[in-house]
C-alpha cells in the first residue's frame, strides 16, 4: 500500500526536520520558576503579534480556553456560546466539572457568529431569580462549521456591545492562523476583540503540543496559578516553546498551501469550493461510517463527523500528490 494519506486532522503533523533541530536545540531553564527563555520568548512574541499585554504557555488548547473562561467567570455564572462550538462539545464538561461554570448554548446557522442572537440571550447580573451571564465565547475559526471564518463585522459588533454590557469575550483561536491567512485580517486585530484567547499551535501550524493563552498582566497572573493547579506547570520546557517559534517563522506563512489544497479537493469532490474557507472540507450526505473503512482500506484516513457527515482536513504532512491520491479513492467510493 501507497503511504497513507492522513485527512483525520491537522493535528496529526509531524515536526519536520528543521523544527527537530530547533527543538533540539533551544535553550531551555525551569519554566514553572519562569526560566526557561525559549517559553518567555515565546510568550513575548505571541502576546505581541496578538497585541495583547501578556501570554501563558499551557499544554492544550483545551486548558487554554478552560483557564482563559475561568479568569473571566466565576463560579455559579455562565459562559454563552454556539451550540456546536468546542468548548462544549469537546472539552468533556470541565467548565462545569472543574470550575463551576454553566454553560448555555444558541444554535446559529453552521457556527456562523451572530451577535444579535447571543446578545438577546445574555441574562444580566443584578437579577438574582437568573444565572448572570458573564461571558461569551467564540470560536474561529469554526471546527464543526467546517473550518469557517467568522465575519470581523460581527465579532466588532459583539465587542463593542460587550464593552458597555460587562460581559466578557473569549476567543477560542485553535485555528486563529487560518482565520488570519484566508481573511487577512491582522492577528492583533482578532486580539484586541477579545478579554481573553487561547491560540493553538499544534493544528494548523504542526508542532507537536502547545497553546499559548492571552490577556492582560493581571488576568496572566492569575492564569499562572490556576494553570499550576490543574498540572500544567512544566519545566524544561523550551523544547516545545521552540516548537512554536520555529512554526511562527516557517509554517504559519505557508498556511495558504493547506487553503489550496483544500479547494482542490473540494472541486475533485464535487464539494461547492465557496463553502470552504480554510482548511476543511465537508462532504455531507454520505454513509460516513461505510465510506471511512472503504477509505482507511485503501490508505485514506477521513473524519466521521456524524452518521452522514465525513471531514477532511488538509495540513502541512499532504502535499498535492496526496490530495490527488485522496481524491481519487474517495470519488471512487462516493460513486458507488
Amino acid at each position: 500500500m501507497a503511504e497513507v494519506v492522513d485527512l483525520r486532522s491537522d493535528t496529526v503533523t509531524r515536526p519536520t526536520d528543521g523544527m527537530r533541530k530547533a527543538m533540539a536545540d533551544a535553550e531551555v531553564g525551569d519554566d514553572v520558576y519562569a526560566e526557561d527563555p525559549t517559553v518567555t520568548e515565546l510568550e513575548e512574541r505571541t502576546a505581541e503579534l496578538f497585541g495583547a499585554e501578556a501570554a501563558l504557555f499551557v499544554p492544550s488548547g483545551t486548558m487554554g480556553n478552560q483557564i482563559g473562561m475561568r479568569l473571566v467567570c466565576e463560579p455559579g455564572q455562565e459562559v454563552l456560546c454556539d451550540a456546536d462550538a468546542h468548548v462544549v462539545t469537546y472539552e468533556m464538561g470541565a467548565a462545569a466539572a472543574i470550575f463551576g461554570i454553566s454553560t448555555r448554548t444558541v444554535v446559529s446557522s453552521g457556527g456562523l457568529l451572530d451577535a444579535g442572537r447571543l446578545i438577546e440571550q445574555v441574562r444580566p447580573g443584578d437579577n438574582w431569580h437568573l444565572t448572570a451571564t458573564a461571558a461569551i465565547a467564540v470560536e474561529n475559526t469554526h471546527n464543526r462549521g467546517g473550518g469557517l471564518v467568522q465575519p470581523l463585522g460581527e465579532l466588532q459588533k459583539l465587542w463593542d456591545w460587550s464593552r458597555s454590557a460587562g460581559v466578557a469575550v473569549h476567543l477560542d483561536g485553535a485555528r486563529i492562523w487560518n482565520a488570519h491567512a484566508a481573511s487577512g485580517v491582522p492577528l492583533a486585530t482578532y486580539g484586541r476583540l477579545a478579554d481573553t484567547a487561547s491560540v493553538c499551535f499544534s493544528k494548523g501550524l504542526g508542532t507537536p503540543v502547545g497553546s499559548v493563552l492571552l490577556a492582560s498582566a493581571e488576568r496572566i497572573a492569575t492564569a499562572r496559578l490556576w494553570r499550576k493547579r490543574l498540572g500544567g506547570g512544566m519545566r524544561q520546557v523550551g523544547v516545545l516553546a521552540a516548537a512554536c517559534l520555529y512554526a511562527l517563522d516557517h509554517h504559519l506563512p505557508r498556511l495558504g498551501e493547506d487553503h489550496e489544497h483544500a479547494q482542490l479537493l473540494a472541486t475533485r469532490l464535487g464539494v461547492d469550493p465557496a463553502s470552504v474557507e480554510t482548511n476543511m472540507v465537508v462532504l455531507d450526505d454520505v454513509n460516513a461510517p461505510v465510506v471511512a473503512e472503504a477509505a482507511k482500506a485503501q490508505g485514506v484516513l477521513v473524519s466521521q463527523v456524524s452518521a452522514r457527515k465525513i471531514r477532511l482536513v488538509t495540513h502541512l504532512d499532504v502535499d498535492r500528490a496526496g490530495i490527488d491520491r485522496a481524491a481519487d479513492v474517495l470519488n471512487g467510493l462516493l460513486a458507488r
